[in-house]
């Protein structure tokens, strides 16, 4: 997973059933390299809305760096 705050980019290995990351609030982030048994399970304080999301990345750069 690699979790980028505007600033700084950070890659994460997730390679164990019982650890979690918590991704907070404008933190672009991308998930790749799935293993063929692997479970992603997401948890939120909100419904979906497709409009809360930035699906630019330079349109994310721009709001994170006002």
């Amino acid at each position: 997973m690699l979790l980028n705050d505007g600033n700084t980019k950070v890659e994460v290995v997730m390679n164990s059933p019982t650890k979690g990351i918590l991704i907070e609030p404008m933190v672009w982030h991308e998930m790749h390299n799935f293993s063929p048994d692997c479970v992603l399970l997401v948890l939120a304080s909100e419904h979906y809305d497709e409009s809360d999301y930035i699906r630019d990345y330079e349109e994310f750069l721009k709001q994170v760096n006002q």
